[in-house]
């Protein structure tokens, strides 16, 4: 995620050409044969990799010569159930896109009031938004960017409990339907994958989720907001998922259509991050529908069939319109998914079975009926702007990556959470839209790391602090056996970022984010081994089975993001891997700026970065970083269409 500059802003800082970052990608594709099982494809992975610093050539030279060809990530190739699939070509982009809708009231986005018939990429096909002025009208308007918005009200710290998203409970089974296909997206198109009903497996589990508007506080200062939530809550309810078991989702889209508020479009499509799902499940950007509408997502939440070790842990769902997944995710249309299987246990802690690992958390039922889970809490860290009344602002045009100026834990501002003195595990999301965190203890404490992303790690790693990236995650255990009663310690971020390019560095003494209260005594029956996911299968053993070697250049050209020098383009193909095969990619940015790349369908391990062997904590597999695509998570970048997608050949 790093932020580009103008030529104007080059020439005015001294820096023309720039680093570039490297990263390279393993990706094996395999199939097996001879069972149902075998009829579906699938993809699993390999990693990110960064390689060295040089001034790139000419903007006119072939990406290889622009960018070197080493690279490199790991996969697995997928396919699908029999789904009475009819893949239908979308009609072409329009030359502009579909105008956002106008705000209506005075809490809007300022940027979307003065602008609300032009989109962010119309600026750019018209030459504007890299420049000092939007035109509008006879007269030309200055444009007002984040950096320029008056600064969020002031707001006490730490008077607000910090919630917990409820589990999602299952429903009684529904007829399945066909998707709708006909709604019309930002940029003209309509849905690529259009299926029939279902036919899922007996064991399938049903869950029904409502894309609603609904009344938020992010503090008791600030006055409510309107946010968009699924089931009305942000962050949206948690999904928790046995190996084995398949879940079928009808999301409802019950946003309103002339929403008065004017962030984001009441058009969506959901995409589980981090999963393996059909790629008409896996939220394609083109996808989606509409207000009034609702689609259905099969997930198979199955264990890899070659090796356990794939098994996912910590994933998010999310919304990923094309063009507005900025604006709609920034609204709040974003929840976890947590998976589990026979290792790492939904009993958790309490589990007896030889097998479990008996990392923190176990199931607790109330005498509502619902259930949650104790001493195992994800944590969706972002980043949030408002006005002087205390109303949402969102810097439609600011394509470089929107920050705010308030810190947001579960979506409340700098909340509090009391504990035991006992382990518990937490599950960190990177929310934010260009934000970057990293996280210290106030007490020097360290943090055991146990997962990145969606897979624990081999071993559990020791750090002082972590960083994580948007839509990374990472999974720590914090022990409190040796706090007294009363003592008050403080997650801090103590990493600087002024705009959307990358982090300036560290400062001290930092933001308190969330504040732990040390309040009760309870008993612990949990751990953290010494080993976790063994890794049987890994960089070692599949380099020596790489067919092709890949490059992608992140970049910006004439102001705008893209990869390889075009945008994201529903009717191409960037790269078709084969089946049984594994192809190395290499991910790089140019000019200052940093990417977190991610990569839909497969995980991969990270072989280096800028020509150093990673850190421990990035040696585990990662995601972030049919059809599917992958693209910059500087949401804006995405939404300028910084993304590609490849489709898997037999």
């Amino acid at each position: 995620m790093r932020r580009m500059m103008s030529d104007r802003g080059k020439r005015r800082r001294g820096v023309m050409g720039g680093s570039v970052r490297k990263r390279r990608l393993l990706l094996l594709s395999y199939r097996s044969d001879g069972t149902r099982r075998s009829a579906k494809r699938k993809l699993y992975g390999l990693s990110r990799i960064p390689l060295g610093t040089f001034r790139p050539p000419p903007r006119r030279r072939s990406p290889e010569a622009r960018y070197g060809a080493t690279g490199g990530v790991v996969g697995r190739d997928r396919g699908r159930y029999p789904l009475c699939l009819t893949a239908q070509r979308p009609a072409s982009r329009s030359a502009l896109g579909c105008p956002w809708s106008t705000p209506q009231n005075g809490h809007a986005s300022i940027i979307a009031r003065r602008l609300a018939m032009l989109t962010r990429r119309d600026l750019l096909k018209l030459g504007l938004v890299s420049g000092a002025y939007s035109l509008l009208g006879p007269t030309p308007r200055r444009r007002l960017f984040a950096d320029e918005l008056p600064s969020s009200p002031s707001t006490t710290p730490f008077v607000v409990e910090l919630p917990i998203a409820p589990v999602k409970q299952s429903v009684a089974p529904f007829p399945t339907q066909a998707d709708p296909g006909n709604c019309v997206n930002a940029d003209g198109t309509t849905a690529f994958h259009v299926h029939g009903p279902r036919v899922v497996p007996t064991n399938t589990q049903f869950f029904l989720i409502h894309e609603q508007a609904t009344p938020h506080s992010f503090h008791p200062e600030l006055p409510s907001n309107v946010t968009w939530g699924y089931d009305g809550m942000v962050p949206g309810p948690t999904f928790l998922a046995q190996s084995g078991t398949p879940f079928l989702v009808r999301f409802v889209n019950d946003l309103p259509q002339n929403d008065p508020v004017g962030i984001g479009e009441p058009i969506t499509v959901i995409h589980r991050h981090g999963g393996f799902q059909f790629e008409e499940d896996d939220g394609y950007p083109l996808d989606t529908f509409c207000s009034g509408q609702s689609r259905d997502f099969f997930y198979p939440n199955e264990a890899d069939d070659l090796q356990e070790q794939n098994e996912h842990s910590t994933l998010w769902y999310h919304d990923h319109a094309i063009d507005i997944t900025g604006p709609n995710v920034y609204r709040g249309l974003a929840g976890f998914f947590l998976n589990f299987d026979q290792v790492d246990t939904i009993a958790g802690e309490v589990d007896t079975s030889p097998r479990a690992l008996r990392l923190p958390g176990r199931m607790v039922s109330l005498a509502s009926g619902e259930t949650f889970r104790e001493f195992d809490v994800p944590l969706v860290v972002q980043d949030r702007q408002f006005d002087q009344n205390g109303f949402l602002v969102f810097d439609t045009f600011d394509h470089n990556g929107f920050l705010g100026d308030k810190f947001l834990v579960n979506s409340v501002i700098q909340p509090f959470f009391r504990v035991a003195r006992r382990k518990y595990r937490f599950r960190f999301l990177n929310g934010s839209n260009a934000r970057q965190f990293e996280f210290f203890l106030s007490n020097g404490q360290p943090f055991v790391a146990i997962a990145t992303d969606s897979h624990l790690l081999e071993h559990p790693v020791t750090v002082k602090s972590f960083r994580v990236a948007p839509a990374e995650r990472v999974e720590v255990v914090i022990d409190f056996k040796n706090t007294s009663l009363g003592q008050q310690i403080f997650l801090v971020n103590r990493l600087q970022q002024t705009d959307g390019r990358k982090p300036d560095g560290l400062v001290s003494p930092g933001t308190p984010m969330l504040k732990f209260i040390v309040d009760r005594d309870a008993a612990d029956p949990s751990q953290v081994p010494d080993t976790l996911r063994p890794v049987t299968e890994g960089p070692q053993q599949l380099l020596p089975q790489v067919t092709v070697k890949r490059t992608f250049g992140f970049d910006r050209d004439d102001g705008a993001w893209t990869i390889n020098g075009e945008f994201f383009d529903e009717n191409r193909i960037n790269a078709k891997p084969k089946r049984a095969s594994a192809e190395i990619w290499s991910l790089e940015s140019g000019g200052g700026w940093e990417h977190p790349e991610h990569i839909h369908l497969t995980e991969f391990f990270i072989l280096s970065r800028n020509g150093s062997t990673p850190p421990p904590l990035e040696r585990g597999r990662k995601d972030t970083i049919g059809r599917f695509v992958f693209h910059c998570h500087n949401i804006e970048h995405e939404d300028m269409r910084m993304m590609a997608q490849f489709d898997i050949q037999p």
